[in-house]
């Protein structure tokens, strides 16, 4: 036998290249490989090579990023009854094949490397591949492999045929294993610069992994909070102006004469007495108290005649047309209202 000679009849069009190459000691022995020819392929000058405990590489020569990628996640990955990649109901067309990977998905630097992240080094270059599985998995960190265990897993993404974490979770990972500043906030603003998510999704995340009593991860969040509120506004002008929205007074402070401070408002149109707010809340941040404060403001406009709309940036980013709707709805229907009260705008 060797690594030419077909290991079974059973249909493979479902599977990659590389996942044909890269199997398993259970996928093996499902094609009637014996745990001594494994062994012997396997010998100084053989076949195969075995790449992690109970994974195999079906060729010799060196190994590529996406054959190690899959090797960590075969290593890593629930055993099924049946042997992953090949349906209970023998059908190559099947347009849903079985997850070949269960509760297991790449996080931390290789995941942000297959993100895109421009600041973090390639795939090729990293000694370690980590891997989220749940808490109570039975797994050790072996080889490049280090295991990250969680009580609750993401939904992962597909990308290039491979789970990997979100990019707030896998910031997360990331962050918790370094120790210079300057690379937590390179990282930390790419992931806002970049689109890849919004501030708070991040800072939920980095919370949860109790990465926020860390004097170095505080202050890149600090610098991300600024970051994400500047792209924003950024989103909220280009809105305005992209969907013929009516110019607002931008970066207000409302006040009655001579009276009580109102509030500070990211727009307001006066003519219409519509005024437009920023909700940038963070789950650092108190959000009952954030949230009190905000129905405060807005219960004491409206009593005024000023309608209030709020706005969060993960929907300034996602569906602009949809927010611009809304503002250019509560701007025409100020014609059926009644007169707002007087209130003075002050530049903020």
């Amino acid at each position: 036998m060797n690594h030419n000679t077909p290991l079974s009849p059973r249909p493979l069009r479902h599977l990659s290249d590389v996942q044909q190459r890269v199997l398993t000691t259970a996928h093996l022995r499902a094609r009637g490989v014996s745990g001594a020819d494994i062994s012997a392929q396997c010998r100084p000058g053989g076949s195969w090579q075995q790449l992690l405990p109970g994974v195999f590489l079906l060729r010799p020569g060196p190994v590529t990023t996406e054959e190690r990628l899959h090797a960590v996640l075969l290593y890593a990955a629930r055993s099924p009854v049946t042997e992953p990649g090949v349906p209970a109901q023998p059908d190559a067309g099947a347009p849903h094949p079985p997850k070949r990977y269960t509760d297991a998905m790449i996080t931390g630097l290789a995941a942000l490397a297959l993100h895109r992240f421009p600041c973090v080094p390639p795939l090729s270059s990293l000694d370690r591949v980590d891997v989220l599985v749940p808490r109570l998995r039975r797994l050790r960190s072996t080889g490049c492999v280090r295991i990250v265990r969680t009580s609750g897993l993401p939904e992962p993404e597909q990308i290039t045929g491979v789970p990997v974490a979100p990019v707030p979770r896998a910031l997360a990972d990331a962050i918790a294993d370094l120790t210079d500043a300057a690379t937590v906030r390179r990282l930390l603003t790419e992931a806002v610069r970049g689109g890849h998510c919004e501030p708070a999704a991040v800072v939920r995340e980095l919370t949860q992994a109790r990465l926020l009593g860390r004097p170095h991860v505080v202050d890149a969040v600090d610098s991300l909070l600024a970051e994400g509120r500047a792209i924003a506004e950024n989103r909220l002008y280009r809105m305005v102006a992209e969907h013929g929205l009516p110019d607002p007074v931008w970066n207000v402070d409302l006040r009655l004469p001579g009276g009580p401070h109102l509030g500070g408002l990211d727009a307001y149109w006066p003519d219409q007495a519509v005024a437009l707010e920023l909700d940038t809340r963070t789950p650092r941040q108190d959000d009952d108290t954030m949230w009190s404060e905000y129905a405060r403001k807005r219960e004491h406009l409206e009593r005024l005649g000023i309608t209030v709309v709020h706005v969060t940036p993960k929907k300034l980013r996602d569906s602009p047309e949809q927010q611009a709707t809304v503002v250019r709805t509560a701007l025409m229907a100020s014609g059926d209202r009644d007169p707002a009260a007087y209130v003075e705008v002050l530049p903020r």
